[in-house]
């Protein structure tokens, strides 16, 4: 299976900024998309950004012109960074790829790793 491991969250000031991290590791033949999705606390789960392994990018409209997405297909990573962080930025982020495993069959794989918090507050 695949193994997803973030890193990067933690408290900062609004308007401050964090750099999130996510490895994915396994048995993978390709990874098609890798996002980032977040849930506040009391509320659903809602995506961030996402990438797909050409380099197009999704956002979702509360965080446009505030976070970038990037990816290193070489090393299976995705990067979430975070820029004029808000208050209602805080919740708990999670990472999120999806692609095709090496093992027979290439069956598809849906991945999601443990989540990381950031919480926004001065």
């Amino acid at each position: 299976q695949v193994q997803l491991v973030e890193s990067g969250g933690g408290l900062v000031q609004p308007g401050g900024s964090l750099r999130l991290s996510c490895s994915a590791s396994g048995s993978i033949f390709s990874i098609y998309t890798m996002g980032w999705y977040r849930q506040a606390l009391g509320k659903q789960r809602e995506l961030v950004a996402t990438v797909t392994s050409g380099g197009y990018t999704n956002y979702a409209d509360s965080v446009k012109g505030r976070f970038t997405i990037s990816r290193d297909n070489a090393k299976n990573t995705v990067y979430l960074q975070m820029n004029s962080l808000k208050p209602e930025d805080t919740a708990v982020y999670y990472c999120n790829a999806n692609g095709v495993l090496r093992t027979a069959g290439n069956p598809g794989f849906d991945s999601w790793g443990q989540g990381t918090q950031v919480t926004v507050s001065s």
